[in-house]
């Protein structure tokens, strides 16, 4: 992790002279000089750090040194933390003086004895940073002489990278357990005649972690005895790391049986190829391909083009990416998952036992079975366990191993975690600090992908240059690619297909546990009011688990340099002042799912904080003005606070210039006006107006408290829209400047019911909400206008996923959705006036002329329309193509339905669910039985 924080911490020194220029703050002498000693030193120390982090995971005596830059560089970035934060206050004190007073005034308006405490805490200031800096170069002077010692090579150096097992065709049958579906699968696609004709060869790729049994599958279809009758030829290849085409090529012509020429070009060696393979019918196995670059692989898929129809290429791969890049489709891709835990404990047994040799077996089966609990369905966990397990001959060996951690195990660490350390050196410098901070989670938790990249974003590890927007950027990418190489799994995604979720597999969790066994650790928590105390002083990312009911513990003993402290599945109702006191460095706190009461005004002194999270505390009533005082606060998360009824005051809101991201989804009591001076905010998750007419209004939220937020993106619930009074309330919004891709707009307000003329204020209200036009989905929530769809409908060209809901006064579904050219799920629910569904719903009332009608549509689904009686669709005009792509059909709770549109037939629907409609249901059985 050292290598992209000395990286950042190089450039924020040279930054921070501008800043200082900028702001006039003066340092004390010699400091400048200091300084940039402490930026060369740096730089020569990141030179080497590439090859540094490669060896310590085997030399003690290279990670000790690791260590001791990280704590330096740790100090140097809580320095240069406070350096910044010192100006940004002082600029926005600035600010406030100027709003409140005319500038020509301020030396009249400030007390004297105010105005030399504020000169004095400056100097004082300028001189403890100065001091510190000068302690601090002479630390890092001594780990840049003590590098010498290591001969380390430079980064531009080419470093030997860890070893690669070469893999090879033939397989030992008896020895797999398990993916018969997947093989049977595999060899039908192999043999399979559906894509004769093809002009190239198709392509079959087998994605997954590493030690899944990419390998293993592949052999067993490559020596089937029905793809053995397929084929002319066979050709095994093992790629591996790094891509070298000539050896590749040669390696094809071996497997060819051709000889292979003496020469550089790869021209030659693709010429012979050509030759060998034009018009027979090949298999060529491409094992462990890492390079996704398509430019490389293009000759070779060029060459082949000229073989026999019916020839295939099987690639594996642990990078999603590659199977893209090689030309497979996801109907040809195999992702391949876990064993079951029964085939796993076959295959450890099979292999612990010597097949069942071992007379003495039945008596270490209780234990074996919870070690192969371990392995998560990792087959190359099954057999390295089994192994090791193969010459422990006594009760107390087995149990050693059993409650060992997984990486105290020689045989584990050098086999299971060899093909996880090469996809880990595959990352670039910013992917591994952040896959590595997945240890500060628990095994089997699940991650909200949002909230992990603003967790990276709050420890700087998305550093970047264009600021906070292209950090959210850079770690949706760095996401996407640790997605790609199989270190996630276990996705959910929302109604756009986006991953919203995730876990990590148990032995990937192990793995980042053992690189981070030092900074990371997990602690249970046994009694409230213990003193505890951390292994030591490089723990930087703390977990709290199980902690009971009750106070904070008192206090942690070395807990000065933690960056994270996170509680899991706890029940704490108060936090110390004590331990504020001690966590000056902390980064991110988060005390989530607890009984927090009170939040201490102290918190205001954790001047590095970035990250706090709130949630699900549902006793907490209100936040401290001090909370403003967090200068550098990125994230603040608020979710399901049901009882907190306010946040600070508008003008202490101002100072917290770096918040970007408030969550606030089912704090439906908050009033919440101080949102309005969040001029920066990127992401709000829910918007709560809360004032109505005859309510205490005071500090209330406003549709127009939305006005100057035009850096909001992403998505955003807006609820209570019947307290609305205005429709120009609406119109202030200004939603339209805003890149939300998902807008919910929900009129539901209890206090506002039955007020006069509702049904037209809402409707007048949903025509000013006009949104951003990529908007990607919509959904509108009971609302009372007779109308179903706001004016700006057709403007949504992007627009995927429309849903409608509890629409109490509509009486008809009409509105030109057909004519929308992205839409792809249409949801109609709760909208019981309705009893005949028309054209008017495909075309609008004034409408006939279109040819293609939800020309993307594939999911439409009706739901709690208790009125419905009849559904027509059918048109005179036979030229007018309706849903050419439904593909799933939903109708629930539709008691009176009892007619579908003939144009049904001419879908191409795949799924039909009917159910509480039980006149409907009865005629298609009818039909059926026909």
């Amino acid at each position: 992790m050292s290598e992209a924080l000395v990286s950042f911490l190089v450039e924020q020194l040279g930054s921070i002279f501008l800043q200082q220029v900028e702001q006039n703050v003066r340092l004390v002498v010699n400091v400048k000089k200091e300084v940039l000693n402490l930026t060369l030193n740096l730089e020569t120390i990141q030179d080497v750090l590439a090859d540094a982090e490669r060896r310590q995971v085997k030399e003690a005596n290279v990670r000790r040194w690791l260590n001791n830059l990280k704590e330096v560089s740790f100090e140097i970035d809580d320095v240069v933390d406070e350096w910044s934060t010192e100006i940004l206050k002082q600029q926005i004190e600035k600010q406030g003086e100027n709003a409140v007073v005319p500038k020509k005034k301020v030396c009249f308006s400030i007390p004297f004895r105010c105005f030399c405490n504020g000169q004095v805490h400056q100097i004082i200031f300028r001189r403890d940073i100065a001091v510190r800096i000068k302690e601090l170069n002479e630390k890092l002077a001594l780990i840049h002489e003590q590098r010498k010692f290591y001969n380390f090579h430079r980064n531009e150096t080419e470093i030997e990278q860890p070893a690669r097992l070469k893999s090879f065709s033939i397989v030992d049958k008896s020895g797999t357990f398990g993916r018969d579906y997947e093989r049977n699968k595999l060899v039908s696609q192999l043999v399979s005649e559906n894509s004769e004709g093809r002009k190239k060869p198709l392509v079959i790729s087998i994605v997954g972690l590493g030690g899944i049994g990419k390998t293993t599958l592949a052999q067993l279809a490559y020596n089937d005895d029905k793809v053995k009758g397929c084929f002319q030829k066979r050709i095994w290849v093992c790629v591996s790391e790094p891509l070298v085409q000539i050896a590749v090529a040669k390696a094809i012509l071996e497997g060819l049986d051709e000889s292979v020429p003496n020469s550089n070009e790869l021209e030659t060696y693709v010429q012979r190829i050509s030759n060998s393979i034009e018009g027979r019918k090949f298999l060529l196995v491409l094992d462990d391909v890492w390079d996704s670059d398509h430019r490389k692989w293009e000759p070779f898929l060029t060459t082949l083009l000229c073989g026999a129809s019916g020839s295939r290429i099987l690639v594996t791969t642990r990078i999603a990416q590659v199977a893209s890049a090689m030309g497979t489709t996801s109907g040809n891709t195999i992702h391949l998952q876990e064993l079951s835990e029964e085939t796993c404990r076959s295959l450890f047994y099979h292999i612990a036992f010597f097949d069942g040799a071992r007379k003495e077996s039945e008596k270490f089966e209780d234990i074996g079975n919870k070690i192969v609990k371990r392995c998560k369905g990792l087959p190359l966990a099954a057999k390295t366990l089994g192994s090791l397990m193969r010459y422990k001959n006594t009760i107390e060996q087995w149990v050693d191993v059993l409650n060992s951690k997984i990486w105290e195990l020689q045989e584990f660490e050098q086999q299971v975690f060899q093909p996880l350390l090469l996809s880990y050196y595959d990352l670039e410098s910013l992917s591994k600090r952040c896959v590595l901070y997945c240890a500060t989670f628990p095994k089997d938790y699940e991650i909200d992908k949002d909230e992990l990249i603003e967790l990276w974003i709050s420890q700087d590890y998305l550093e970047v240059k264009g600021g906070n927007k292209e950090r959210k950027i850079v770690g949706q990418r760095c996401f996407e690619n640790l997605v790609m190489l199989s270190f996630f799994q276990d996705f959910k995604e929302d109604v756009l297909g986006n991953i919203t979720r995730c876990k990590m597999h148990d032995i990937v969790h192990d793995f980042v546990q053992y690189l981070t066994k030092d900074e990371c650790f997990s602690m249970v928590v046994k009694g409230a009011n213990e003193r505890m105390e951390l292994p030591g002083d490089e723990v930087r990312h703390l977990s709290l688990m199980f902690a009971p009911e009750g106070p904070f513990p008192v206090s942690f003993l070395n807990c000065k340099s933690l960056r994270t402290l996170t509680c899991f599945e706890s029940k704490l109702t108060s936090i110390g002042v004590e331990l504020i006191s001690q966590l000056k460095s902390l980064r991110s706190l988060n005390l989530s799912e607890n009984s927090i009461l009170e939040v201490p005004k102290e918190i205001g002194g954790l001047i590095h904080l970035r990250y706090l999270d709130l949630s699900w505390n549902s006793e907490l009533k209100e936040l401290p003005d001090s909370l403003c005082d967090l200068y550098n606060l990125q994230t603040l998360r608020l979710v399901f606070c049901g009882e907190l009824v306010k946040l600070p005051d508008e003008e202490a809101m101002r100072k917290l210039t770096k918040l970007k991201h408030l969550y606030v989804w089912r704090c439906c009591r908050l009033k919440s006006k101080g949102i309005r001076g969040l001029t920066g905010l990127q992401k709000l998750d829910a918007f709560h107006i809360n004032g109505y007419k005859g309510a205490d209004n005071e500090g209330t939220s406003k549709l127009e408290d939305l006005k100057d937020l035009h850096q909001l993106e992403g998505s955003l619930y807006i609820s209570h829209l019947q307290s609305v009074e205005d429709a120009s309330e609406a119109v202030a919004a200004c939603l339209g400047e805003k890149r939300l891709f998902d807008l919910v707009l929900d009129f539901a307000c209890v206090q506002c019911r039955g007020r006069e003329g509702g049904g037209h204020i809402d409707m007048e209200i949903l025509n000013g909400l006009q949104p951003h036009r990529d908007l990607e989905s919509l959904s509108i929530w009971r609302c009372e206008a007779s109308i179903l769809l706001p004016n700006w409908i057709l403007s949504l060209h992007k627009l995927k996923t429309l849903r409608l809901g509890v629409f109490g006064n509509c009486e008809l579904l009409s509105g030109p959705l057909g004519k929308l050219p992205s839409l792809e799920s249409l949801v109609f629910s709760g909208i019981n006036k309705v009893k005949k569904v028309g054209v008017e719903l495909l075309l609008g009332v004034d409408d006939d002329g279109s040819s293609s009608l939800f020309p993307k549509l594939k999911t439409l689904e009706f739901g709690a329309m208790e009125e419905w009686e009849e559904w027509e669709g059918d048109f005179q005009n036979n030229n007018i193509i309706i849903m050419p792509c439904l593909s799933s059909l939903e109708i629930h709770r539709c008691p009176k339905l009892g007619t579908l549109p003939d144009f049904l037939r001419n879908t191409p629907l795949q799924t039909v669910d009917i159910s509480g409609s039980e006149i409907l249901s009865d005629i298609l059985r009818d039909k059926t039985s026909e």
